[in-house]
């Protein structure tokens, strides 16, 4: 079977099938491994290539390959290589020994000669576990991982998998990204493992490739509940089970809604990573605040008044645990708090006042709209009309912000301090008391241009 018939004139596959014909004749075999080959087979087209090269010590593949490529050899105690102006990495056969806690804990010693199965038997996942010979075009898959990817089931190589806990955190964005069911003996594994020993950076770049990538982010998230490891993380933990009205919830609990929700955020994707992260991440955490904030009244009415405020600190605490990012969490708790007001806007034909407000408060209203559109998809399942009439009321948003010129940014105040300074006023309480009775002015709509700004300004100053 012929992979990469597409991609073969390119520079980079070029490059790998020059060193794959290097190594031939240096008696030595040039495998592409790994992600490539997964995707590859998926109809993908990868843009950075694993080779493992067979029946070479690391001291022979040093000097063939870098006759004609330009080779980083600092791993090569490791049996690893990097080829530099090619996103190509090189790797031998190498056995892996668990030798102390951490994903550094490891005892890594290059094997040439050792099987292919024993090779691939250090890899997370059976569809991460295919080799192939691109001189050849033989396709070599010891642990069926073909089968597993036509099925659609993610299932652990060998019992080397539990020597690195972030390898749960693979299964749950690989679930996500490639809509993919857990094997039961992979989920009874990683129910096993423990997430303690893993720094936050680890975390976050599993996290992301689920938000980021994923085509059904739920099924990462059911995974991660399923296994078991939902538990660290107790924000998510407690919308399972905490009930909503079935009269605007025909879904079932917050979990249940937020999935929902959280699945249609890749259709709503900007394409640019930082406002793709805020999006989705407000979609998660948007309802965090219901379970602090849902009671049950006489006649059976279930509320959860509040709860877009209460939602704060439970997001806050969420983004914290994983990211080291400054300021993400600051970026997402805007949305989860106004989340709800949307609807409230256009139900009362708010004023343009209220939508320049809205803007200051969010920065962007156009992504707090895509927030919501996620959030009444998750809530109008099996409610027959509820899904266009939301639908309909957010292009009426849409519009009116746009019209307002607040779709993408906050209003900016139309006088700064040069304005005040030009008309003798000094920098001080009083210049900063009427720049900001003056932007209030401009919010409220009484004008809109530099003119009207200065009229204003004369008529305070009076």
């Amino acid at each position: 079977m012929e992979l990469f018939a597409k991609e073969k004139k390119t520079p980079l596959f070029q490059a790998v099938w020059k060193i794959a014909e290097k190594v031939r004749l240096c008696g030595g075999r040039v495998l592409l491994v790994g992600g490539c080959i997964r995707d590859a087979l998926s109809g993908g087209s990868p843009k950075d290539l694993d080779l493992e090269i067979h029946g070479m010590s690391p001291d022979a593949v040093e000097k063939c390959i870098s006759a004609d490529f330009e080779v980083d050899s600092v791993g090569k105690s490791f049996g690893v290589f990097k080829v530099h102006h090619f996103d190509i990495d090189i790797a031998l056969p190498r056995r892996e020994n668990k030798t102390g806690a951490g994903h550094k804990g490891f005892m890594v010693t290059p094997n040439p000669e050792m099987s292919y199965s024993d090779a691939a038997a250090r890899r997370d996942f059976t569809m991460n576990a295919i080799m192939y010979d691109p001189l050849s075009g033989e396709i070599i898959d010891p642990w069926n991982g073909q089968a597993d990817l036509k099925n659609g089931i993610l299932r652990h190589v060998s019992d080397h998998f539990s020597e690195d806990p972030l390898r749960v955190l693979r299964a749950m964005q690989f679930a996500g990204r490639f809509n993919f069911t857990v094997a039961p003996e992979t989920v009874k594994l990683c129910s096993q493992m423990r997430q303690e020993e893993l720094p936050s950076e680890r975390l976050a770049v599993e996290w992301e490739k689920l938000l980021l990538k994923s085509v059904r982010p739920s099924a990462g998230l059911n995974f991660l509940r399923d296994c078991g490891w939902v538990r660290y993380y107790p924000e998510l933990a407690a919308l399972s089970g905490c009930r909503q009205n079935p009269k605007w919830h025909a879904e079932g609990d917050v979990w249940n809604h937020t999935l929902i929700a959280l699945d249609a955020s890749p259709h709503l994707r900007y394409g640019d990573p930082e406002k793709d992260l805020v999006l989705a991440l407000s979609v998660l955490c948007h309802d965090f605040g219901k379970p602090a904030c849902t009671t049950v009244r006489e006649n059976g009415d279930i509320i959860s008044h509040g709860h877009d405020e209460a939602g704060e600190e439970p997001t806050r605490s969420f983004i914290s645990r994983i990211w080291r990012k400054t300021g993400l969490a600051e970026q997402v708790i805007p949305f989860v708090k106004a989340h709800m007001r949307i609807m409230t806007l256009v139900e009362k034909e708010a004023s343009d006042k209220a939508y320049r407000r809205l803007a200051l408060a969010v920065g962007n209203t156009d992504l707090l709209r895509r927030v919501c559109e996620c959030d009444v998809r998750g809530s109008t399942v099996n409610r027959p009309g509820a899904l266009e009439d939301a639908l309909k009321d957010l292009e009426i948003f849409r519009k009116r912000t746009e019209e307002l010129s607040v779709d993408h940014a906050p209003p900016k105040p139309l006088l700064l301090g040069r304005h005040l300074i030009e008309r003798g006023i000094l920098p001080g309480p009083e210049m900063g008391k009427i720049l900001k009775q003056c932007f209030e002015a401009q919010l409220d709509g009484e004008f809109t241009d530099l003119e009207g700004a200065f009229r204003y300004l004369d008529s305070v100053l009076r």
